[in-house]
């Protein structure tokens, strides 16, 4: 499109020149690492709890082996010798190592929650003091508090790129918000006061804007609270081999204890009598720990061929476990496709060359810092277009994304007192922008914006007002972009007989077209965390053994629940 104009435009006196661009999104936190010092701290304590003969009685070889490290230390210190010392230590080591091995596993859970606490505490609340419907937030006084410390019907400002901190509704303002860590879906939702989209959820994250939150949820009731307790609830599976070698290692070891025991009598008879060191130390190498350290070993070197992948593996009973699923579900968002939604193509109405759309989109998404935004610039970056700085363009005057208008731009005007003016956003506010103006847009418009839709896409329309007077130049196509290689990897899986189940907060129609171009089995769509556990419980119920892939804080509860949890990080 030509940077020049004939007649200078009237200005839209509700633009305003572009603030500072908003800070990005906070990182949601990272799943805790259990083999940290600190947690291994942790787990060291609970190892030691685990010595209650309560605990102990669930398994049988670690029941006996505990036993005589009791009857041996009892013997060496009836009849002090180097060797019953020395059996002893090492008797008790073999108990305390299986139980921290233990619970190491079991901390996955707790790190889970950890990490989810993180969540709630690192937030920091501004809180309004005094407010009222209508005030004027510039002279508001706010108060910096926790999360915790918020009580409903506390009003809360929230700003550009701020977490929202508490459960509540949206009482003053609209804005996007980002609610990938709670729904798993990519695309921002709206959230204004009024009406039904006013609820917002904490943990989530504005995009653009601010708004006054009223909160709603009490300490201990909100969404995060209520995430953390179904993973501390979440009870992993026990596989079939796990089952199985159980009750072997059971059956061992009631034949070896009643070996042992009648061995001593055909001793005394010989007249070569044992000393209970003796016993305890023939008994625990005849029973089977050696069958459970060699399994340990085993699973360490799957662990260390899957290190080299890029995998890491908290817990050995995940790779036993592993080659066992037969139903592997995985979050939409992150692990099939990308964490955003891309601008893909740029489809010119009639008359229109596609080099001036490309422009044209381009300029109009310089003020947008969503990554929507950004994609599209990167999109006509790929076309030959360069972005100009801001000292290349005529006096601009920047139009940046607000929820409200749901449109970005930018306004130029030059010395002889030309005009043009460029927007971009959703079809139906940019398409009224340019009636008011005085324009027409050709029914393509809405039919090409609703063949986008019906394929899971998202539609922008982008229009210009210049010299030719206003009017529509054309689509901007939005989607989620599939990983690559994703659709063979699932064809390899089906090949293995692993059927595979996306999972995502899209409505069914994105679900579908996103499921049916990856090449997924099955999928379910508008999924929230209790629908996922849900569809996870199912499942096992019916005798399958579960992976989840996930990398939301959406995802925590069914990665605990899942018999084997495949948590992403960069994906």
């Amino acid at each position: 499109m030509s940077r020049a104009a004939v007649h200078r435009i009237p200005p839209d006196n509700r633009d305003s020149p572009p603030s500072s661009p908003a800070p990005p999104p906070r990182r949601r936190p990272g799943p805790v690492n259990v083999l940290e010092p600190g947690h291994l701290a942790v787990c060291v304590r609970h190892s030691l709890r685990k010595l209650d003969p309560r605990e102990l009685a669930q398994k049988p070889v670690l029941l006996v082996v505990a036993v005589g490290s009791a009857l041996t230390t009892l013997s060496a210190v009836a009849h002090p010798s180097v060797f019953a010392w020395f059996i002893s230590c090492w008797l008790w080591l073999t108990v305390l190592f299986a139980n921290l091995a233990e619970a190491v596993a079991e901390g996955r859970g707790r790190a889970q929650a950890t990490s989810l606490r993180r969540t709630r505490t690192d937030t920091v609340a501004l809180r309004l003091e005094h407010w009222a419907y209508g005030a004027n937030l510039r002279h508001a006084r706010t108060e910096a508090v926790t999360p915790a410390e918020l009580q409903p019907f506390d009003f809360v400002l929230v700003r550009a790129g701020e977490t929202v901190p508490a459960d509540g509704d949206v009482v003053d303002g609209a804005a996007l918000v980002d609610e990938s860590a709670v729904t798993g879906e990519s695309a921002p939702v709206l959230r204004e006061s009024g009406g039904d989209r006013s609820g917002v959820t904490g943990g989530t994250t504005l995009l653009s804007d601010a708004v006054v939150v009223r909160v709603t949820a009490r300490p201990g009731d909100s969404f995060i609270d209520r995430m953390i307790a179904l993973v501390e609830g979440a009870s992993r599976q026990k596989t079939p081999n796990e089952i199985a070698l159980n009750i072997l290692l059971a059956a061992l070891t009631a034949v070896f204890v009643l070996v042992v025991i009648t061995l001593q009598p055909m001793a005394g008879y010989a007249g070569a009598a044992q000393s209970t060191t003796v016993l305890v130390a023939l008994l625990v190498t005849l029973i089977p720990t050696t069958i459970g350290a060699l399994l340990s070993a085993i699973g360490i070197a799957g662990m260390d061929r899957l290190v080299q992948r890029n995998v890491l593996v908290m817990s050995g009973r995940a790779v036993e476990a592993a080659g066992d699923i037969s139903t592997l579900l995985l979050d939409k968002t992150g692990t099939i496709t990308h964490g955003n939604r891309e601008a893909v193509a740029f489809t010119p109405l009639p008359g229109v060359d596609h080099a001036k759309l490309a422009d044209a989109a381009q300029l109009s998404s310089l003020a947008d810092t969503t990554p929507e935004g950004r994609s599209v610039v990167a999109l006509a970056a790929r076309h030959g277009l360069v972005a100009p700085r801001e000292d290349e363009l005529s006096n601009p005057r920047f139009v940046e994304f607000s929820a409200r208008t749901r449109m970005s731009g930018v306004n130029l005007t030059w010395a002889n007192g030309a005009g043009c003016a460029l927007r971009k956003g959703a079809a139906a506010q940019v398409a009224e922008w340019v009636r008011l103006r005085g324009g027409t847009v050709p029914p393509e418009a809405a039919q090409w914006s609703a063949a986008v839709s019906a394929s899971g896409g998202t539609p922008l329309l982008v229009a210009a007002h210049d010299w030719d007077g206003p009017r529509a130049l054309g689509i901007i196509h939005l989607k989620d972009v599939v990983k690559e290689g994703v659709r063979e990897r699932f064809d390899e899986l089906r090949r293995m007989g692993i059927r595979t189940v996306m999972i995502t907060g899209d409505n069914p129609l994105t679900a579908k077209a996103i499921a049916r171009e990856a090449g997924v089995d099955d999928f379910l769509a508008e999924a929230t965390p209790e629908d996922k556990m849900a569809l996870i419980k199912r499942e096992q119920a019916g005798g399958k053994l579960v992976a989840m892939t996930g990398d939301g804080t959406n995802d925590a509860p069914a990665l605990a629940q899942a018999d084997v949890g495949v948590a992403m990080n960069t994906g």
